[in-house]
């Protein structure tokens, strides 16, 4: 089929629009960043309004951008910042509060309480994920609590919950869909992934109405169609739907047990294709997938809570570096961190360690600590972190990975995806595409309109850039790791 695939990319940050043309290549994009509001300490919030204004702004330029007429667009896929959490009102489409962001700790409290009910088990089993603040339950929770008159009219259903795909997807059909893919729902703290239907213990328990939540979807199906008001004043199919990190995993082409990717964005996700659900007992999640056809299938996932966003910290809030380019430059300048350690645990530390109340740590300080010193720790807190996950993951999948496939911005910085290879002694493929996560929303956008026949169409358009092998002797590897996890049990309050 002739034409092009629409690619919206809605990060924490940010929002993206890529143009795919039927090679699998990009030939536009725009992006547009957006406000991150923070009310409290551990508190963090977007406005949804401005993430819709970003999104409608960035579909237009991209076609600018790629020379692309809007009638030559086939078919529109959305990949989006998961667990972020929206409250919006059914008839005016205006939220009812801005959205809590999925790093957001407020709900922290929550969480505790429902684990000292005993209701941990439950949760865990019937959901794959665990009881943090970062999913969206919870969140959900704290609104219908916190926002006056949202609990009584939740049962009235005049109120919708969506995550930021279900969010998108009713603006861009002027309200005509409320629909989410099973990806999403699997992250949201309230969808049973055995059953594949949203749970009703569990919404009781949380005192959420299932009237205000919405119909499920394989992720390569149809959606909804764009309305003609806005943005692009015509009828486009909207085909393709996937959290972040599952699109990444399809645009990566891991779609058999064994095969993993690794996204070095704001976080740090790693998922791995699993043989059929794998409840974790070490810090890991289950969660939903995509097969070749663009239906639910299981993996493994751990989840970094701060990567990309410890960089931005150097840039924005020490302001000892100017870009994000610079970092490689000056950990260069250095041989090694002559023993400081930075743990970023911001908002908690994540898996496999799941510390909502751990907070960031800079160890190993001495008089010769220096800018480069700190800047090359924080580069390879984001490598040990990924360390962690993949000890969990080979051990609790049965099956050692042989090789890590990477994408996000991160791996353009050669130093941390040379040090990757180092400190997990496997090697480390980076793509020519680095914007898989968007490849991964066009390619199921593709397939769900019938724009690629098949994923093994999709195969040949997933090229490997460069390959990063160990260079590091053992002995270095386990003095340095073992040097991380002391500084990891320094932070943490388990």
């Amino acid at each position: 089929m002739s034409g092009y695939i629409m690619a919206i990319d809605q990060g924490t940050t940010g929002s993206r629009v890529f143009i795919f043309d039927d090679k699998g290549s990009v030939v536009g994009s725009a992006y547009k960043e957006f406000t991150q509001i923070y009310p409290k300490p551990g508190w963090v919030e977007h406005d949804p309004m401005e993430i819709w204004q970003s999104v409608q702004k960035t579909m237009l330029e991209a076609c600018v951008s790629s020379n692309v007429e809007v009638k030559k667009i086939q078919a529109i896929g959305i990949t989006n910042q998961r667990e972020t959490t929206i409250l919006w009102d059914r008839e005016t489409g205006e939220p009812i509060h801005n959205a809590i962001v999925w790093q957001c700790r407020r709900t922290a409290d929550i969480c505790d309480e429902l684990k000292n009910a005993g209701h941990e088990t439950l949760f865990k089993k019937s959901t794959g994920l665990v009881l943090d603040a970062y999913f969206s339950g919870t969140k959900v929770k704290w609104l219908l609590d916190n926002v006056p008159g949202a609990k009584e009219r939740a049962k009235k259903g005049e109120i919708l919950f969506g995550t930021i795909d279900t969010w998108l997807i009713y603006k861009l059909s002027n309200g005509e869909s409320h629909v989410t893919d099973y990806t999403n729902a699997s992250r949201t703290l309230m969808f049973n992934i055995e059953t594949r239907e949203w749970d009703s213990q569990i919404l009781d328990i949380l005192g959420v109405p299932e009237k205000i939540l919405p119909e499920v979807k394989d992720s390569a199906s149809l959606f909804g169609y764009t309305s003609e008001k806005l943005p692009l004043e015509r009828k486009i199919p909207i085909t393709g739907v996937a959290g972040d990190q599952q699109a990444a995993l399809f645009g990566q082409g891991c779609t058999k047990p064994g095969m993993a990717k690794n996204t070095y964005g704001t976080g740090c996700f790693l998922l791995s294709v699993t043989d059929g659900i794998v409840h974790s007992e070490k810090g890991l999640l289950t969660t939903i997938a995509c097969s070749d056809e663009g239906k639910p299938i299981y993996a493994l996932e751990g989840s970094v809570f701060i990567a990309g966003a410890a960089i931005q910290w150097l840039r924005d809030e020490l302001k000892i570096i100017k870009d994000a380019k610079e970092p490689e430059e000056l950990a260069q300048t250095v041989k090694d961190t002559d023993g400081l350690y930075m743990v970023p645990a911001f908002v908690g530390l994540g898996a496999p360690y799941w510390d909502m109340h751990a907070r960031g740590g800079i160890l190993g300080i001495t008089r010769g600590s220096s800018r480069a010193h700190l800047v090359r720790a924080t580069l390879e807190s984001i490598a040990y972190q990924t360390r962690d996950l993949v000890e969990v993951i080979n051990e609790e999948s049965l099956v050692d990975l042989s090789h890590l496939r990477v994408d996000g911005g991160a791996v353009s910085n050669e130093f941390l995806m040379q040090f990757q290879a180092d400190i997990l002694n496997i090697n480390v493929e980076r793509p020519k595409l680095i914007e898989t996560t968007a490849a991964g929303a066009a390619y199921l956008a593709g397939l769900g309109s019938g724009f690629w026949k098949s994923a093994n169409e999709l195969k040949k358009y997933q090229e490997v850039d460069k390959i990063f092998k160990p260079a590091m002797d053992e002995s270095d590897r386990k003095r340095l790791y073992s040097g991380w996890k002391e500084a990891v049990a320094r932070v943490s309050t388990s």
